[in-house]
């Protein structure tokens, strides 16, 4: 069940945000509200990159600080929309989400937090570790008989990981083949917003 402020944050800034707005009840709940209500304003520049920024940080779960520092390493790289997406993306809560191991990000850091995943065979309990093309994930030994991951077998052996994952569900171990890519049409926010929000 979504609860209160996650739903006004979705109503806010869009069904990209949660996992749980990703949702033919919230898509339905959106389209009658559209109805019901005139149209915002149309937004202002600041506004609209606000917007896009919050978007982003809430759908990956970090706070100000962190995505600001992730803006600033961006900025030095050759393409930094790109660079930004990968750093996000391979965030070490993020992979065991995109692996299908976790049903939410916000799952998956706490699978991290609390000891659950090995990273090259050591545990990690940092969420924002970055995995590296070539890294071997995997959940814990000692973890892997825990309903937290018995519970959820059929839905992680059925879950379609993204191509630079491969993912054994099985087993419940993956590895980083590549680097995710970024392509401006395929992505769910407007990074270019984000860069223009913090160049302010």
């Amino acid at each position: 069940m979504l609860s209160k402020p996650k739903y006004k944050i979705c109503k806010r800034l869009g069904s990209g945000v949660y996992e749980k707005c990703q949702t033919q009840k919230f898509t339905l709940s959106e389209a009658r509200a559209k109805k019901t209500f005139k149209r915002r304003k149309n937004l202002s520049d600041y506004g609209r990159q606000l917007l896009e920024k919050q978007k982003v940080r809430y759908a990956y779960g970090i706070t100000e600080k962190q995505l600001q520092k992730y803006v600033g390493r961006s900025l030095k790289r050759k393409d930094p929309a790109a660079a930004l997406f990968t750093d996000l993306e391979t965030r070490l809560d993020n992979t065991i989400y995109r692996m299908g191991f976790a049903p939410t990000r916000r799952a998956a850091r706490q699978m991290v937090s609390h000891g659950h995943i090995v990273v090259n065979k050591k545990k990690m309990t940092v969420p924002s570790h970055t995995v590296k093309k070539g890294d071997t994930l995997a959940v814990r030994e000692g973890s892997a008989t825990k309903l937290l991951f018995t519970h959820h077998a059929e839905r992680i052996e059925g879950h379609v990981a993204p191509k630079w994952l491969r993912v054994n569900g099985k087993k419940l171990t993956a590895s980083v083949t590549a680097m995710p890519e970024f392509t401006v049409g395929d992505s769910t926010f407007d990074l270019s917003a984000v860069f223009e929000f913090y160049s302010r």
